[in-house]
């Protein structure tokens, strides 16, 4: 007799239905639950102090006839001393066009007055450029503006930003106990524009020169075993000691 085997199709099947089992089940799994905090939750990081170029500006009210007062005589004086440390390019001096006759005098000498002080403030008439803008209204008081180019300290995005309600209405934003977006904003705004040099955020300043004269007296008097405290005197009565290592 001949044995017959049976036929392969129902195990062909059995062996694609296992297969396509472990496919789904494999479909199914998902990647671990990550269990730290990948959100920035420090101001520093969130909103950082970057150096890029900016505007420098300032400024100047005709008053009187023409003539400067002491305030902002000061204020000029303080404008060219930065413009000379820290510039770029030129010095940009807009006077305003269309104001009243007796403005226009004044802004006239007024200009003439700039140029004078910058002169002195080691500023040549090259540096200067001179262009005009439009009054915005023949009564209100237009100024003569002064600007240039220079490098500053900022923060790298925009301050009032607030991707989230402050309020109840996200649960998982809500518990998180995280800071809102815009925290610290502000603060790192107030700190770059305080910053007179923004150099000084990127690395230290060097040492400066040491009084050798003063330095080597006060060894010697620490070797004989005296004070080497300095004092001073001021209203000629009140004796002020400074103690080394103090």
């Amino acid at each position: 007799m001949t044995r017959r085997h049976p036929p392969a199709l129902p195990r062909l099947g059995s062996l694609l239905a296992a297969c396509a089992l472990g496919a789904l089940a494999t479909a199914c799994k998902t990647d671990p639950a990550t269990t730290g905090d990948i959100t920035v939750s420090d101001y520093r990081a969130r909103h950082p102090i970057v150096l890029a170029d900016g505007t420098r500006s300032l400024d100047v009210f005709p008053t009187g006839i023409g003539h400067l007062d002491p305030r902002q005589t000061a204020d000029i004086d303080a404008f060219m001393l930065e413009y000379r440390r820290y510039g770029r390019g030129i010095l940009l001096m807009e006077v305003p066009q269309g104001v009243p006759p007796a403005v226009a005098q004044a802004v006239a000498r007024t200009a003439a007055a700039l140029s004078r002080l910058g002169g002195q403030s080691g500023v040549g008439a090259r540096e200067i450029a001179v262009t005009g803008y439009a009054a915005s209204a023949p009564t209100l008081a237009a100024p003569i503006r002064l600007s240039f180019q220079r490098m500053q300290a900022k923060v790298a995005d925009q301050c009032g930003l607030w991707p989230q309600d402050l309020g109840t209405s996200s649960f998982q934003f809500d518990y998180s106990n995280r800071p809102s977006w815009n925290l610290g904003c502000a603060m790192q705004s107030t700190v770059a524009a305080q910053v007179a040099d923004p150099v000084d955020l990127v690395r230290g300043r060097p040492e400066g020169r040491i009084d050798t004269v003063k330095r080597v007296r006060d060894i010697g008097q620490l070797r004989d075993g005296k004070d080497p405290s300095t004092t001073w005197r001021q209203d000629g009565q009140t004796a002020v000691k400074s103690q080394v290592g103090q």
